[in-house]
């Protein structure tokens, strides 16, 4: 290159940068995005120069989006287990509600959640984020607050029953949308931290019931009546302020620059995904989702988290009760605050680790057994001290896995729409399980120390957790084989390079994530 050349390269203005990205910028045809690399135009030193741009970039799409959308996560989680809260704090003796009525009342909030699930990722594709986001937050907000003045069971029922439809989507939607942002490489890190927010919440929400159970006859009502009143107007008001702090998708999102919105569809698409472009609905989608096994194995392992973590989260302020015998509420709701604190440690330091090393199937195996010793503990000993140290290692080996089988998921799971239905199935199947969760911890049971239940969660993660990861890390294996060696090539026979990019998964340079 000549001396002018040089001084030309060197030279030129960020307006004639801008000028060479804006011919080939993302273009909108028949409503897919054709990705372009925004860095063509630069020359090798500068293109070396602009991995600056992608570390940038990033952390300014982690300061946009996780810190908002984990609190959002933080007061979802909080409102749906509270109950637990409100437990200890009289409400079932102010509402004269006999153990079955209190168990129902837990297992009606997953029927309406459950079968929710899966269509709300179709739902959040078409309104947009910034809409249905902070829309089904008031909702939910509204039901919350209505659960504190509910005077019996068919009230609490009903109550519980719209909370668990109206709250839904939220789940299963933030992953989803954050999983059209990030790399796969990178989204496992960024899941554990959104999801550490349920760890800060059972820690937080101990707490909270302690300091609003002592408003205890303020206005004539109980302090359980306060701890719903409370928080689901503390929900209201973040719905509110969601409208204007959730961003759509990156195709659409307004806080994006030309060059970054190129530059995030660009990575995704080198990462063989598509979930950042615009693509119309079709029942296909959910078909293929249906006949894929990786779902069907998917939702055998989320079960075998997911369970566990509501038997946990529900009854752990019941559990740490009956362990001291006699002592206070408030010390109660303060001993149930540190196991959340170590798991929400190990939730982030699981996704970090995935994330680097690619192996989400071993941390999840490997995580399982921490909980299965902690769930051991429980049914096997009767020190209070051993058994409280079971409470620790049940939340460890509970918490990290839930973020990391959503990532693993989401990783070996590719296309528009076909990753949203999948993350809404698996999901949805996970909290059914709820049901379960929330009939295994009798208050017949508590004299003999809940070992009914304990041998239900321990169940769930032997054969669920550990064997259904160790059956799915296995079967990716082998498909990761067979499509290294050449035995899919086949599948592309013939097709041309959209009919290809639409195979998503299926494509035979698409190896899974074990």
């Amino acid at each position: 290159m000549t001396q002018h050349g040089l001084e030309s390269e060197s030279s030129r203005s960020h307006s004639d940068d801008e000028k060479i990205l804006a011919e080939q910028q993302t273009e909108y045809t028949g409503g897919r995005v054709a990705a372009v690399d925004p860095d063509a135009h630069l020359s090798p030193e500068e293109r070396t120069k602009a991995v600056c741009k992608d570390r940038r970039l990033l952390w300014k799409l982690d300061l946009r989006l996780i810190p908002w959308l984990s609190l959002l996560y933080l007061i979802s989680f909080l409102d749906r287990t509270n109950i637990g809260n409100a437990k200890i704090d009289g409400l079932t003796k102010d509402l004269n509600l006999t153990d079955g009525d209190y168990l129902a009342s837990l297992s009606i909030f997953f029927v309406s959640y459950s079968l929710a699930e899966p269509i709300t990722n179709v739902l959040l594709k078409k309104l947009r984020p910034r809409i249905f986001i902070p829309m089904i937050m008031l909702l939910w907000g509204l039901c919350m607050t209505t659960m504190g003045l509910v005077h019996n069971y068919e009230g609490l029922m009903v109550a519980r029953f719209f909370l668990g439809l109206t709250e839904a989507g939220l789940f299963p939607g933030i992953n989803y949308y954050l999983s059209c942002w990030y790399k796969r490489s990178e989204f496992g890190i960024r899941a554990a931290i959104f999801f550490s927010a349920a760890a800060v919440s059972g820690s937080f929400g101990g707490l909270l019931a302690a300091a609003i159970g002592k408003m205890r006859g303020v206005g004539g009502k109980a302090g359980w009546s306060w701890i719903f009143i409370l928080e689901g107007l503390l929900t209201i008001v973040i719905g509110i302020i969601s409208f204007w702090m959730v961003h759509d998708f990156p195709d659409e999102a307004k806080f994006l620059s030309d060059e970054d919105r190129a530059r995030v569809i660009y990575r995704l698409k080198t990462d063989k995904q598509s979930s950042a472009e615009h693509e119309e609905f079709q029942f296909s989608y959910v078909w293929d989702s249906l006949k894929d096994w990786k779902t069907w194995l998917g939702m055998i392992v989320y079960m075998g988290c997911d369970g566990p973590l509501y038997a946990f989260s529900l009854f752990l302020p019941s559990i740490v009760s009956q362990l001291q015998p006699g002592t206070s509420i408030i010390h109660s709701q303060l001993l149930s605050v540190p196991p959340y604190v170590v798991a929400c440690f190990l939730t982030i330091v699981i996704g970090y680790i995935a994330d680097r090393t690619g192996k989400r199937g071993y941390c999840n195996m490997g995580v399982s057994l921490i909980g299965i010793t902690g769930f051991a503990m429980l049914l096997g000993s009767t020190s209070a001290s051993v058994r409280y140290a079971g409470t620790f290692l049940g939340a460890l080996g509970i918490y990290p896995c839930i973020a990391n089988t959503i990532s693993w998921v989401s990783n070996n799971t590719e296309g528009v729409y076909k990753r949203g239905v999948t993350l809404g199935l698996v999901i949805g199947w996970g909290n059914l399980n709820g049901v379960v969760s929330s009939n295994i911890f009798r208050q017949k049971d508590a004299k003999m120390g809940y070992k009914p239940g304990h041998g239900v969660v321990m169940a769930y993660l032997t054969l669920f957790l550990f064997g259904g990861s160790l059956t799915y890390h296995l079967l990716l294996r082998s498909e990761n084989n067979k499509r290294m060696k050449g035995k899919r090539n086949a599948w592309i026979e013939g097709r041309t390079p959209e009919e290809i990019d639409r195979l998503g998964d299926s494509r035979p340079d698409f190896l899974y994530t074990l």
